[in-house]
């Protein structure tokens, strides 16, 4: 690196793209982005097989937006094809809507409802009286019952999570909605939307910038004593490992994929299958339903959760949030010296990357204030 930058930027994924975007394009000051891996786009990273099939390398995304602004801001990078969602859910080999809606529960339980008064009144039969649920496996079983319960979640999340449904706080289960109508697709959202060349492409026209230098395969912490930028550090890795693990590590779970390439249009009839209750793997796959690519070729992904490999998703128990917690205080006071932390992996939460992007562009703007307040 030849010239202190102006910004250091720790990770190519969304929220460090999109970072480095606003303040070169802004404020004119210019960033550098270090990346361990040898890409951007972080696990919204796609690419081409062999065929010329595009997969997602690191399971399946799309987005779904809340704020159109958010939207707006990345349709400056990016023509747009609709987003459709659907997954099924495979109980003892038959396909079941998920999330629960009405066609959900007049299949499994085999009745007829005509409204969400006739469902509420179904389930009201069928769920636990527990007043404060405390986790997830009391969250599900006072809002569905029993029987959905073991039939749809607690195999799912012990296979996800490598722990009982019991042992994680109830947040992890609430994540996932429970409709009272007929809504096919996985979300509620209307503006749902999948670039239409892929978000590698997005974010490699994202980060064109003559302003960004880009550094792939680099190491942050074998080089941060050599490098201090003129005004912003920006993380978004882990927060433990930031603190040389201080207070010790935070626990992810992570994944290994298995893909499959076939010479056919399509094998599945939707773009996800989950299997809560067979198989080591949680979920297929077949990510051409809503790229819409014309190929002769698909691909398949299997999931296999794993807690060994890159961080995916924070283990959301007592123990890892008071923990958490701890790091929280440090990252806040780090402010002061002008480093601040965003992401999933910094936040130790999980966000939709929709929300993550919306979190990067939160903090485009407060450090614009910052940087204009310093700089009269």
């Amino acid at each position: 690196m030849k010239k202190k930058p102006d910004v250091l930027i720790i990770g190519a994924g969304p929220v460090g793209c999109v970072l480095a975007e606003r303040l070169s394009s802004q404020l004119n000051l210019k960033c550098t982005i270090i990346e361990n891996r040898n890409h951007i786009a972080g696990n919204c990273y796609d690419k081409y097989n062999k065929e010329g099939v595009l997969y997602h390398k690191y399971g399946p995304h799309y987005l779904r937006f809340k704020n159109k602004k958010t939207l707006d801001y990345l349709s400056n990078f990016t023509k747009w094809i609709k987003g459709d969602y659907i997954v099924k859910s495979v109980i003892k080999n038959k396909l079941y809507s998920f999330p629960i809606n009405l066609d959900t529960l007049e299949s499994f339980f085999n009745v007829k409802l005509r409204s969400k008064k006739d469902a509420l009144n179904l389930l009201n039969k069928k769920k636990i009286n527990i007043k404060n649920p405390k986790n997830s496996e009391e969250l599900i079983l006072s809002k569905l019952g029993e029987e959905i319960y073991e039939n749809f979640y607690k195999n799912y999340t012990i296979k996800q999570w490598g722990l009982d449904p019991k042992k994680l706080d109830k947040s992890v289960a609430g994540r996932v909605p429970i409709r009272f109508n007929r809504n096919p697709y996985y979300v509620n959202e209307k503006l749902r939307f999948m670039p239409k060349n892929g978000f590698t492409s997005l974010f490699k026209r994202m980060i064109g910038n003559k302003n960004i230098s880009l550094y792939l395969k680099t190491d942050y912490f074998k080089i941060k004593d050599k490098i201090k930028p003129n005004y912003f550090t920006i993380y978004t890795g882990t927060p433990d490992r930031f603190f040389d693990f201080k207070y010790g590590k935070l626990d992810w779970r992570s994944l290994k994929f298995k893909f499959e390439t076939h010479k056919k249009n399509y094998i599945q009839d939707y773009v996800q299958y989950n299997y809560p209750n067979v198989y080591k793997f949680t979920r297929k796959v077949e990510i051409k339903h809503v790229t819409k690519q014309k190929s002769n070729y698909t691909v398949i992904s299997k999931e296999f959760p794993t807690n060994h490999g890159d961080p995916y998703y924070p283990i959301l128990n007592k123990k890892n949030l008071n923990k958490f917690k701890k790091y929280e205080k440090l990252m806040f006071s780090e402010a002061k010296n002008n480093i601040f932390f965003e992401g999933r992996l910094a936040r130790y939460k999980y966000f939709n990357t929709d929300e993550v992007i919306e979190n990067a562009l939160e903090l485009f703007g407060k450090l614009k204030k910052i940087y204009i307040k310093n700089n009269k």
